[in-house]
């Protein structure tokens, strides 16, 4: 887990998180166990269980259920990100080997659906039927989003809107989750709670802006995988997105694309010259509008640590290398 400085007023109850889904994926069988534990260790930065908890501290929400919600939270994150490396064939994240590198394909789908199982049951650890109603209906979002990757329209005819709409789906559906949903469990006002989710729509849109963005600028060694992986995979992302509309007729890129290149020299140059492209600048500052975006909507939310917290978190989003 990657330790950052705005959670330092969270960092006790971030351990408690950690314990309570280790628990939760112990099996009786020590191997799945052992395998499970090796996903959740995978996972990166935990900012959305980070961020769910300071959303509770701006009220009195339960300590014990602020924990399962957060870990709820972040194992609903590792779920998806297990079935999202099999529909990829991704076979690394972070440098680490996969699971569908090692398991077959039934496997990796049922691991990532027992994991789904222990993040329900930590929803509904939290007793609050608008919390459990808001987690499953962010699942529904989450695979209907994944659904629409699959069946989606040929790159030529997708629009920033069919992007915006992915990303939320994919990334900034879930950080909102976890900011509304700690508002609820906090018992906040409606307009603060909306506040909250407003912030955390916003900073994860940004936060998937700047994945794309690194998966071109990014080092290979930090990002654990190839750059340029979604473009290799016919993936149109932001960044491919503003290098079309200046080079509309690319046909180097259009061969990428339509996976008709095989040449990795060809490949790596087209993906250099987006690195190298308007294409990088403009995608950041797609990203700062959001983040401008996320910290307007904390005027709902008092003077408050958590407050800061999420505010330097907004900053960090744009200046992260990984």
């Amino acid at each position: 887990m990657v330790t950052i400085p705005a959670f330092s007023t969270v960092s006790a109850d971030l351990e408690q998180v950690e314990l309570k889904m280790k628990r939760s994926l112990q099996t009786p069988n020590k191997y799945l166990t052992d395998v499970l534990l090796y996903i959740l260790e995978s996972g990166g930065k935990r900012i959305r269980p980070a961020l769910a908890l300071l959303a509770t501290k701006f009220g009195q929400a339960e300590p014990e259920r602020a924990i399962s919600l957060a870990g709820a939270i972040e194992l609903l994150h590792t779920a998806t990100l297990v079935h999202d490396d099999l529909i990829d064939n991704s076979l690394l994240r972070r440098g680490k080997t996969t699971l569908n590198a090692r398991w077959s394909g039934g496997a990796t789908v049922l691991a990532g659906d027992l994991i789904f199982a222990q993040s329900a049951a930590l929803a509904a650890e939290t007793e609050n039927v608008r919390v459990i109603s808001l987690f499953a209906q962010t699942l529904g979002t989450i695979c209907r989003g994944e659904l629409t990757q699959l069946f989606a329209h040929p790159w030529r005819e997708q629009t920033r809107e069919d992007y915006h709409d992915r990303i939320y789906s994919k990334t900034a559906s879930l950080i909102a989750t976890a900011t509304e949903a700690g508002g609820i469990l906090a018992g906040l006002p409606e307009t603060q709670i909306e506040g909250l989710r407003a912030y955390g729509r916003n900073i994860g849109m940004a936060f998937q802006i700047i994945d794309d963005v690194l998966d071109f600028v990014g080092d290979e060694r930090e990002l654990g995988k190839p750059t340029g992986s979604d473009l290799r995979q016919g993936t149109v992302t932001l960044p491919t997105m503003y290098f079309i509309q200046n080079h509309p007729a690319d046909e180097s890129l259009a061969r990428v694309l339509d996976r008709l290149e095989t040449d990795e020299k060809v490949i790596a140059e087209v993906v250099a010259r987006i690195a190298r492209s308007e294409a990088i600048p403009a995608s950041l500052d797609e990203a700062r509008q959001f983040v401008r975006a996320g910290k307007d909507a904390l005027r709902m939310l008092p003077d408050h640590p958590s407050r800061e917290a999420m505010l330097a978190l907004a900053d960090y989003v744009i200046d992260r290398k990984i």
